[in-house]
């Protein structure tokens, strides 16, 4: 039996994880030398920033020949993944037919520059930017624009609270470093996305309590897109991403248990992040 665009998605993230990598500490859409589609020049998704295991130019076969390149003997492909709209008809109790679209996860296979001879690297423009004045502009835009309540206190505690739509932070000269209060706003701004007003994405009750298979994937949604903004600033360091080991075992748990976990929690992660960027563009 064929395996699942879902199941190949997710025993490339489990092998990531098992090797002690974590693919989401990769550079992703926005900065400079994330992976790119040579054709159309734009940034992939975050999942597929995930996937694919080099920065800089992919393309699929065909489109590597009509530039008049030829893929090097022996080259394997990647995946790029992307989400297929598709008409169904179903008949409802009462006979009547009725049609509804659905979003079908798909992919083709892709090879990176090095795999192609006859081609050469695309120059691309490297866009500076003034990183923390950045990343600061960001956050402030986002919270004034949402009308989000934002407070510092002298505490050892960072975390949104829905009911009051507020992020609360430590006093920013009690983080290590700059990275890290900017990977920690990102992270508790990200969850304020999931707010009803908003995304909607926000599970309460028991069924969310810290620990369970809820809040681990509300958890990696926060963190993937926390470090998706500052790999795009490019401020993101080895220490920003502050999970624990053990924690990421347990990711990889209801990765085995679920595999649509890691392309729903990255797929989330991208629109929460678009929505902080007040962003409506779409990636593949």
């Amino acid at each position: 039996m064929s395996k699942s665009v879902y199941e190949m998605v997710t025993e490339r993230i489990i092998a990531e994880l098992e090797n002690g990598i974590i693919p989401w500490e990769k550079p992703w859409s926005g900065i400079q030398d994330g992976a790119y589609n040579r054709i159309s020049n734009r940034p992939y998704s975050l999942l597929n920033q995930m996937l694919l295991r080099h920065s800089g130019e992919y393309a699929t076969m065909k489109q590597w020949n009509q530039l008049g390149g030829k893929i090097k003997k022996g080259s394997k492909s990647e995946i790029v993944v992307f989400w297929k709209i598709t008409d169904i008809e179903e008949t409802k109790d009462d006979g009547t037919k009725e049609k509804k679209q659905i979003a079908l996860l798909r992919y083709y296979n892709v090879f990176h520059i090095s795999q192609v001879e006859g081609v050469e690297p695309k120059q691309r423009k490297i866009h500076e930017i003034e990183s923390i004045t950045e990343a600061e502009n960001i956050l402030n835009n986002y919270l004034n624009r949402e009308k989000i309540h934002f407070e510092q206190t002298a505490s050892d505690k960072a975390y949104y609270s829905p009911l009051q739509d507020l992020i609360h932070l430590p006093l920013t000269n009690q983080f290590k470093s700059t990275e890290e209060y900017y990977s920690t706003a990102f992270h508790e701004a990200v969850h304020s996305t999931g707010h009803s007003s908003r995304l909607d994405r926000l599970t309460t009750g028991a069924n969310a309590s810290f620990g369970s298979e809820t809040y681990s994937k509300e958890e990696l949604v926060a963190e993937i897109g926390s470090a998706s903004i500052l790999n795009m600033l490019g401020i993101e360091t080895n220490k920003s991403f502050r999970n624990s080991a053990s924690y990421i075992q347990s990711w990889i748990k209801v990765l085995k248990n679920d595999t649509r976990f890691i392309v729903s929690a990255t797929t989330k992660a991208e629109k929460a992040v678009k929505y902080i960027l007040n962003d409506s563009t779409a990636t593949a």
